[in-house]
């Protein structure tokens, strides 16, 4: 950039010449440029030639532009001057680089404080413009948010890059019909901040009183405020019924449209109360009205849950869909039992007639809800029906056709049978009623009374033809269970040994089996060991004295005290010898005995005595006394 040379003062070259122009430079945005004059008058040429090396100048280098003078100066003078490197301090772009050379446009001579903003050069631009106008409008300064750098028109704002602009939006006329008093800091980005009048004012539906949202585009959309496109199906499908609804405030009571029911009890719970036949809150039916009604009417209704209350099953689910066949209209006091609907089939049945036989009327013990026929009564679940049973009538057991009070023992139904029966006779020999004891189902005869279960019947026993051999005039009660009880006459008979007179005991079984009463099986060992002599005693009276059996001796001497008396060598009575024979004696014989005077009295088979004796006399002096005994020295026999 150049800036003009100012003229010397008034002087005249020796050559008659004007003076020369001098240039000044401008060295710095806060220097005061330097004038360079001559010392002297010389001619221009001088003038010329003497400035290609300039003398030294004050350099303040502030905006730091570089010191390589050729970068914007030429060795043909200081001036003019060019700036290249304009584009490190300023982009000259679009128009403003078209006055690169024409540095006064925008710097009138001053380059220290050459604006930097759009409004510092374009303020008055803005105030001039018309279309829109800027400053009625208060539109921001900074030009670059609509205009760029290559021409004032036409702008480049985007209006859709801070709110679009679309459907009726984009034919507003003028900006402050939303920017109202040209205030573009708080315009408002919602519909009602516009739209309110619009709301306020709108009847069809009239959007106040039905206290509609203010959010406009549930309904509106921008090309227009109608038609409206609010589709009521994304909140709440309209559908049946409730698309014939007219007004909103039916569902949206009080138009509140913020707590809208959203369940069908939450608007029905009215029809709901007032439903009688049947009577929904006395049957507790849910107040999901889906389950059994539809949205094209309150009716006809279906009953998906009847088996919430009574099963369809088998021929009942059949007429699922037929409900006056069993409600005929009337869903309140449907009958749940069978006879409630069935008593005209039960009455009518004749095969078995279920009235003369006193049938009960709970068809289920007989019949399925499948059909009525055939029946599937298994009686075996009340009374098993085997063998003879299983081929008779109802009533040959169900007398007079009375299935309350039938009989269930043997005895209620075959009393007669029993009563006929001679061999052996039931009734003479008493015997008992319960039939399963001797009998079964199969047939009266062969009965199968097996007698071994009360009293095994074994040997001889088992030979008996007649019962009351045993039973006594026929009395099963209380025949006896003892031996004797049966056979105290044979015990009385006998005579060898004779029972009676001998004092055997009555229990049989000591000696006698069920096989026979000879020969005896009784082990006297069991009581009392028969060993060595005792073995060979033949008759029972040797020990039992009399036939007592009962308090026969079990010591020695209880049956040996006469041998004991008579015993003299040595006399065992004097010589007060112990009555307990096993002493000396054993059951073989009664000689050689086996007393032993070592260990009971005095050593004399051992010791000093060994051999000094002959006879008990020896010692024993007193004949017949073995008490006393002599204590002199003894001759000695060896």
């Amino acid at each position: 950039m150049k800036t003009p040379g100012r003229p010397l003062p008034s002087t005249t070259t020796p050559s008659g010449r004007s003076p020369a122009r001098i240039p000044t430079y401008p060295i710095a945005p806060t220097a005061t440029p330097v004038e360079i004059t001559p010392l002297h008058p010389t001619p221009a040429s001088a003038v010329t030639k003497r400035i290609t090396t300039p003398p030294p100048i004050q350099i303040t280098p502030a905006i730091g532009i570089p010191t390589d003078c050729q970068n914007c100066h030429t060795s043909d003078g200081w001036m003019p001057a060019t700036f290249p490197i304009h584009n490190n301090y300023y982009q000259l772009n679009g128009a403003h680089a078209a006055i690169a050379n024409d540095c006064a446009a925008c710097h009138n001579g001053n380059y220290n404080n050459t604006p930097n903003t759009c409004a510092g050069c374009h303020q008055p631009d803005y105030n001039a413009t018309t279309n829109p106008n800027h400053a009625a409008n208060q539109f921001p300064t900074d030009c670059t948010q609509c205009h760029d750098e290559n021409a004032w028109a036409p702008a480049t704002f985007d209006h859709n890059a801070v709110w679009p602009l679309t459907g009726a939006h984009a034919s507003v006329p003028n900006c402050t019909d939303c920017h109202i008093g040209g205030n573009y800091t708080n315009t408002p980005n919602t519909c009602a901040g516009c739209h309110q009048t619009d709301y306020d004012a709108t009847t069809n539906p009239n959007h106040l009183s039905n206290q509609f949202g203010t959010n406009c585009t549930q309904c509106h959309d921008e090309n227009a405020w109608v038609p409206s496109t609010f589709d009521h199906n994304t909140a709440w499908p309209l559908t049946g019924a409730h698309a014939s609804v007219p007004n909103c405030t039916d569902c949206h009571i009080g138009g509140n449209y913020t707590n809208t029911p959203n369940t069908c009890a939450g608007c029905h719970q009215p029809d709901y109360n007032a439903t009688t036949n049947p009577n929904h809150p006395a049957l507790g039916i849910p107040t999901d009205c889906e389950t059994c009604h539809t949205n094209d009417g309150w009716i006809p209704a279906e009953f998906p849950i009847h088996n919430n209350y009574y099963q369809l099953n088998g021929a009942h689910a059949a007429i699922a869909n037929d409900c006056a066949a069993c409600h005929n209209g009337n869903y309140n006091n449907t009958p749940n039992t069978c006879a409630g609907c069935h008593l005209p089939d039960y009455n009518a049945t004749t095969n078995p007639n279920h009235s003369a036989a006193n049938f009960p009327t709970d068809c289920t013990q007989c019949h399925n809800e499948s059909a009525w026929v055939p029946s599937t009564f298994d009686h075996n679940t009340i009374w098993p029906l085997n063998g003879a049973h299983a081929i008779v009538n109802c009533t040959d057991c169900h007398i007079g056709g009375n299935f309350n009070n039938t009989p269930n023992t043997c005895a209620g139904c075959h009393q007669a049978d029993y009563n006929a029966t001679t061999n052996p006779n039931h009734s003479a020999a008493n015997f008992p009623t319960d039939c399963t004891q001797c009998h079964n189902e199969s047939a009266w005869v062969p009965s199968t009374f097996d007698h071994n279960t009360i009293w095994p019947l074994n040997g001889a026993h088992a030979a008996i033809v007649n019962c009351t051999d045993c039973h006594i005039g026929g009395n099963f009660n209380n025949t006896p269970n003892t031996c004797v009880g049966c056979h105290q006459a044979d015990y009385n008979a006998t005579t060898n040994p004779n029972h009676s007179a001998a004092n055997f005991p009555t229990d049989c079984t000591q000696c006698h089996n069920e096989s026979a009463w000879v020969p005896s099986t009784f082990d006297h060992n069991t009581i009392w060991p028969l060993n060595g002599a005792h073995a060979a005693i033949v008759n029972c009276t040797d020990c039992h004295i009399g036939g007592n059996f009962n308090n026969t001796p079990n010591t020695c001497v209880g049956c040996h005290q006469a041998d004991y008396n008579g015993a003299t060598n040595p006399n065992h009575l004097s010589a007060g010898f112990p009555t307990d024979c096993a002493l000396c004696h054993n059951e073989n014989a009664w000689e050689p005995s086996t007393f032993d005077h070592d260990n009971m009295y005095f050593p004399i088979y051992s010791g000093k005595h060994d051999e000094e004796w002959n006879t008990c006399a020896d010692c024993h002096t007193t004949p017949g006394n073995f008490l006393a005994f002599s204590l002199y020295r003894l001759p000695r026999t060896r």
